[in-house]
């Protein structure tokens, strides 16, 4: 059964001018230091953390209303893919503890990313 759902329409643009004005510090605050790392190695870095930052925002909403807090760290949240390229959510333990008592046992992703946008949609499941 579905237990929440989340989407997130980021644009890249924005993101990467919300990064240059803070300097390193929306960044640090936003990804973890793999997202971090990752992004330097990827074709387009302001692409990539865009998708992620969608992503992030996928997943809160798609588990936010679970919750007591209504509220988590984005650091918490990261976006890995598979050797075919396809995306998956890791969570921080706290976080897979939440969703483990919200009664979630996966969370299914896809990402996407055209011209200036990147969108990422979520599907919590719950424990079958």
């Amino acid at each position: 059964m579905i237990q929440g759902i989340g989407v997130d329409l980021t644009e890249i643009k924005e993101l990467k001018r919300l990064a240059e004005t803070m300097g390193g510090a929306f960044t640090e605050r936003t990804f973890t230091e793999r997202e971090r790392d990752d992004s330097l190695k990827a074709a387009d870095r302001w692409e990539y953390l865009a998708a992620r930052f969608a992503a992030k925002e996928a997943v809160f909403k798609a588990l936010a209303h679970l919750t007591r807090e209504k509220t988590f760290d984005f650091r918490e949240i990261e976006t890995w893919n598979h050797e075919d390229g396809s995306p998956y959510v890791v969570l921080s333990p706290k976080l897979q503890t939440v969703m483990k008592s919200a009664g979630v046992g996966k969370l299914h992703i896809s990402l996407t990313h055209e011209k200036e946008y990147a969108c990422a949609f979520v599907i919590a499941e719950s424990v079958v």
